[in-house]
């Protein structure tokens, strides 16, 4: 097969795009294999290359220096000359040797897939945090793949004019990238810091956090515009938002909590930017509650949730309480609807955030879940703790306000375990304060 260009792929390619011939081996994995094709060709017109072909090869392993065999090399070269290719795009991780070698025998420039991804990730990152992130990931890509070069300085040699520094410009290229990634990474260890900081910030504030996380291009960022009303980039595109976006909303009878919308994850996502990326990939690690969005109407959705949940693992987010919204309803004309567990709380729902089917619903089930654990309990303030009062009414639910002849000030309040703690952790509020004292057992 050396020709293949899906159907419903509508990307625009720009008019100067290289030309580029893709080359998969087909897995013993129980992959959609059209799907997989589909996949890659998005990522390379999310590069801004046009698929003029497509080679695939069936092997039980790869070679160990070309991974596809000697004649799928020379069909390569043939289809490269044919479609005046410059690039070769491999949908697989591959080592050095194998993709000099194929560089040699087809006389293309090679990528692999990783290289594509991080090539992607360098044209939609846009905060400075994101640039460094990417940077980084390139340069520890770049460092396993120097190959000798300038080999005229090395002194060993000898001769006249032969003579250099001592130093092979493949050993100058290893220092200053080894030099540059040291920067790079304490750079990325302050925004760590800061990052860390401004979670600490919110701890003091008992507001719960939402992150949406999911395979890229399975709707996050259009049901994050859906539940915030926010004006995030939202296109049919792949790692279209690498950058964490996050807004307070207000869930009805529950109150405030923060939406995180972070960087889709994707089938083999290099573990360098999973690395890189550890500051950002933090907000989902410490979130409250997962919405875990997943495309209804891929044929490979299965295996795209169990490739989210890997790099979930990865992270240390395996065991935060997660829901998962089954979004794209309406390409296949499904109603919207949920499912719950025994306990009622809803655990599944499936929706459309193109046009907005079942996001109402979803919202109401949200604030179900998180006002699960409320409790009642009142407080009794004197007439001087009106900043207190101020704070009590920002942050947690008030339902009813009784002021005495005292001027003293009677609140009762829907509380949680942590509003307890917030409580405590005010420098302004005393134990005699309470009133009637909510009944946790569960209080740090």
């Amino acid at each position: 097969m050396t020709a293949f260009l899906a159907s419903n792929i509508t990307q625009a390619i720009p008019a100067d795009a290289e030309r580029a011939i893709l080359v998969r081996q087909e897995s013993t994995q129980k992959l959609n294999e059209l799907e997989q094709l589909e996949e890659i060709q998005l990522l390379a017109n999310s590069a801004g290359a046009e698929v003029v072909g497509v080679v695939l090869s069936k092997r039980r392993a790869p070679s160990s220096s070309t991974f596809i065999g000697s004649g799928k090399v020379e069909e390569l070269r043939i289809v490269a000359i044919q479609t005046d290719a410059s690039l070769v795009i491999v949908d697989h991780a591959i080592t050095p040797i194998q993709e000099r070698n194929l560089e040699r025998a087809v006389h293309c420039r090679v990528i692999d897939r990783t290289r594509l991804i991080l090539d992607i990730f360098a044209r939609r990152a846009k905060s400075k945090e994101g640039k460094l992130q990417v940077e980084l990931a390139q340069l520890r890509h770049l460092s396993t793949r120097l190959v000798r070069g300038w080999t005229h300085l090395e002194r060993q040699k000898g001769g006249i004019g032969l003579r250099g520094p001592g130093e092979t410009q493949l050993e100058t290229d290893r220092r200053l990238i080894g030099r540059r990634i040291k920067t790079l990474t304490k750079r990325l260890e302050k925004v760590s810091v800061q990052r860390e900081l401004r979670r600490n910030s919110r701890k003091k504030v008992p507001i719960s956090t939402i992150a949406l996380v999911g395979y890229t291009n399975a709707g996050k960022s259009s049901l994050f515009n859906q539940l915030s009303g926010a004006g995030v980039l939202s296109q049919d595109a792949l790692f279209s938002t690498l950058d964490t976006t996050m807004r307070r909303i207000e869930l009805p009878g529950y109150g405030p909590v923060i939406l995180s919308d972070t960087v889709g994850f994707i089938r083999d996502l290099p573990h360098g930017l999973v690395s890189s990326f550890h500051a950002t990939l933090e907000e989902v690690a410490s979130a409250s509650l997962l919405l875990h969005v997943i495309d209804a109407s891929s044929e490979d959705a299965d295996q795209r949730i169990e490739d989210v949940e890997l790099v979930l693992e990865e992270i240390g987010a395996q065991d935060i309480p997660t829901v998962a919204v089954y979004n794209k309803i309406d390409v296949l004309d499904m109603a919207p609807k949920q499912s719950t567990n025994a306990a009622g709380e809803i655990r599944k729902a499936w929706i459309s955030a193109r046009t907005g089917a079942g996001v109402e619903s979803l919202i109401e089930a949200l604030s179900q879940l998180f006002r699960k654990d409320y409790v009642r309990g009142q407080i009794r303030l004197p007439a001087c703790a009106g900043k207190l009062r101020a704070s009590v009414y920002l942050n947690i639910g008030v339902k009813r306000e009784q002021v005495l002849d005292s001027g003293e000030t009677v609140l009762d309040l829907e509380m949680r375990s942590r509003d307890v703690n917030w409580l405590r952790a005010n420098r302004e509020f005393k134990d005699e304060y309470w009133q009637i004292k909510p009944n946790f057992n569960d209080l740090d």
